[in-house]
């Protein structure tokens, strides 16, 4: 199918960068337009996705965007995934009835050549998902992405920068605990760092999730992914921060008030409203910089850190993956970067 004009239109330049939640394509680069109202839930404009497929693959494929995939950021990374299929088959004049096992084959290949193995094996999931809810729908007779197989990637250590000993403690003594922000930002890094916690997991705590609070017994409900709930004991110096913090902010009384909140315009003063991942992200990257450390440091180095050093301590890798939430023991191994200064001190021995 030919855009407006009969021109053939090509898959956009910037298909590499990061795309919002529901990104938007007009009919010059693609055959769908998905945009984000304030609701929950995204409307798709189908005219010319109806056009590509028919009907009840466009109803389809509408509901597997927006109803059939609730988390986020899986969202986001399939819309991502279906937008640039869409343009490749657009720019080829290639149909869904027309569409075979070798095509797919041929987008994948073409996204080796621009793209990372484990993008290409997202991108290539995302298609196997998509033609298999197409099919369990009848909207469409086989998955032809399923006999496709995508690029072998295989990952023996952990990429996330880990800050070592003396560089975390560096950085949590030199934020000022005396205001309100410098308060919970020393008690966000301490809890990530001493509860090896994903970033997302505490930013959705409440401040009742932090239980028995000044009491030995104190633990941190953690809500991870999939709904799925996950109590840490609290270590005593994240225990301590967070005390102070929670009393600065006079949030101790209201339990359904997010434990973590954003400051906007830098006035000092909490909001009310949570904290987001790019706002912390954000923060972790001002402390770091003040603090003298690298500039790769993210919100995932503490997570990183935390199972580094409990490892470095001779602490139980088991223990560390249940702390973590990890369902595999072989994914807390590659958080676990001990090995690192082990393999450089032999890499050392050899003197010339």
């Amino acid at each position: 199918m030919r855009a407006p004009g009969g021109a053939v239109p090509m898959v956009p330049e910037g298909w590499r960068t990061p795309l919002p939640d529901a990104p938007n394509i007009d009919a010059s680069t693609s055959i769908v337009t998905i945009e984000a109202p304030s609701s929950s839930i995204a409307s798709i404009d189908t005219g010319t996705l109806v056009a590509w497929s028919d009907e009840r693959a466009a109803v389809r494929t509408v509901e597997f965007l927006t109803a059939n995939i609730r988390n986020r950021h899986t969202r986001r990374a399939y819309h991502a995934a279906v937008r640039c299929f869409l343009a490749w088959c657009n720019a080829r004049n290639l149909t869904l009835p027309e569409l075979r096992s070798p095509h797919v084959a041929e987008y994948v290949e073409a996204l080796e050549a621009r793209l990372a193995p484990l993008s290409v094996k997202q991108h290539l999931a995302a298609l196997k998902h998509w033609f298999d809810w197409l099919v369990t729908g009848h909207a469409l007779e086989s998955n032809p992405a399923q006999a496709v197989r995508g690029p072998r990637y295989s990952q023996q250590v952990g990429k996330t920068p880990v800050l070592e000993k003396d560089e975390a403690r560096a950085l949590l003594a030199s934020i000022d605990p005396c205001t309100v922000i410098g308060a919970r930002d020393r008690a966000l890094i301490a809890l990530m760092l001493f509860s090896y916690a994903r970033i997302g997991a505490v930013l959705r705590m409440k401040v009742r999730d932090y239980r028995a609070r000044g009491t030995p017994r104190a633990a941190f409900l953690l809500h991870e992914k999939n709904g799925k709930e996950h109590i840490v004991p609290a270590h005593h110096v994240a225990a301590e921060y967070l005390d102070a913090y929670i009393a600065l902010a006079g949030i101790a009384d209201h339990a359904d008030a997010p434990l973590w909140q954003n400051a906007p315009g830098h006035g000092g003063k909490l909001s009310g409203e949570a904290l987001s991942e790019r706002g912390a992200l954000g923060m972790v990257k001002r402390r770091a910089r003040d603090a003298g450390l690298p500039g790769d440091v993210c919100n995932h180095s503490f997570r990183a850190t935390g199972i580094t050093l409990h490892q470095d301590a001779g602490g139980d890798l088991e223990a560390a993956r249940q702390i973590a939430g990890h369902a595999n023991i072989k994914t807390t191994q590659l958080y676990n970067r001990s090995g690192d200064r082990k393999r450089r001190a032999e890499v050392e021995r050899v003197q010339l």
